[in-house]
């Protein structure tokens, strides 16, 4: 009995700790969810006092909140659109081709990666200040495209060095344009990299808080809304956005897996492909000859 206790606890020990890990990561949005339902006592406590649905029946009774959410979607949008077509011809051009300069520009893509938000931040509140540029809306989306698109790079350029060039070179001797090829073989196979380097930008975009606080001027985005309704308490109406962002991020990672899984499904519920049936060859003919009879030798 003891060995068999001892066996199991080593089998599944990894997967023990893996659990642990996941629910230490996911208390904190528990925790969120259940004050999204929750009625506080005053607006500077943040204890459970009384269960209602009033925060999620009106999301935009905080005055302002609204609006800062939207804008924020808007910036993530723009960061994600630009982001993610200059990361990815990036990442491409760093994958598939090689040209002077190579090494320097790996450097440069992995600096904004490594460079604290603070540095960034007054980095860029620096140079936007001495171009006298107005800050607002669009230098928040300059800067948020210009960490963005290392993120981008480096899931996009994940992606491409695992695929198999000889799929692409078979496209081209079945007499495919480079175009049709890229079209047809390449983008379909780098789509998932891209489509998790686009989801990566937003996310990253719509919850930036520092570099966001520099280049910002007037423009309050939600992360900046939630800083300053601290001071005075934050509406239970922000747990309601943050369990909407986490419920909709949660639908698209279980879409796309059970997107995968469909044609293997399907596979397995045909069984497999059927085996082929050979038929044994026909005799040929004999030859006829001119007088109608067959020749058979003799």
């Amino acid at each position: 009995m003891g060995y068999r206790i001892r066996r199991w606890i080593a089998d599944h020990w990894v997967l023990a700790v893996a659990a642990l890990v996941l629910g230490y990561l996911l208390l904190p949005v528990v925790v969120v969810a259940g004050l999204s339902f929750n009625r506080p006592s005053s607006r500077l406590t943040y204890d459970f006092h009384e269960f209602t649905l009033d925060n999620w029946r009106n999301p935009c009774a905080a005055p302002g909140m609204c609006e800062a959410v939207w804008r924020s979607v808007q910036i993530g949008f723009l960061t994600t659109v630009i982001s993610t077509v200059l990361g990815t011809l990036l990442a491409f051009a760093l994958v598939r081709h090689g040209f002077r300069g190579r090494t320097a520009v790996n450097l440069l893509v992995l600096a904004p990666m490594a460079t604290p938000e603070v540095v960034l931040g007054t980095s860029l509140l620096a140079l936007l200040v001495a171009a006298r540029v107005p800050l607002g809306f669009w230098t928040v989306v300059i800067a948020h495209v210009m960490f963005c698109i290392s993120f981008v790079v480096m899931t996009v350029r994940a992606r491409l060095s695992g695929m198999d060039p000889r799929l692409e070179e078979a496209a081209l001797d079945l007499y495919a344009s480079e175009w049709q090829a890229f079209l047809r073989v390449t983008l379909p196979l780098a789509l998932p990299g891209i489509v998790a380097a686009a989801l990566l930008a937003f996310s990253l975009s719509f919850d930036d808080f520092v570099v966001t606080n520099f280049t910002s001027g007037t423009t309050v985005t939600f992360p900046m809304y939630v800083w300053g309704a601290n001071q005075r308490g934050i509406p239970p109406q922000v747990n309601v956005i943050g369990t909407a962002m986490f419920v909709v991020s949660l639908l698209l990672m279980l879409g796309t897996a059970l997107r995968r899984r469909r044609p293997g499904r399907r596979a397995g519920r045909a069984g497999g492909p059927r085996p082929v049936r050979l038929r044994a060859a026909a005799p040929a003919p004999a030859p006829v000859s001119r007088s109608g009879r067959g020749h058979h030798g003799g």
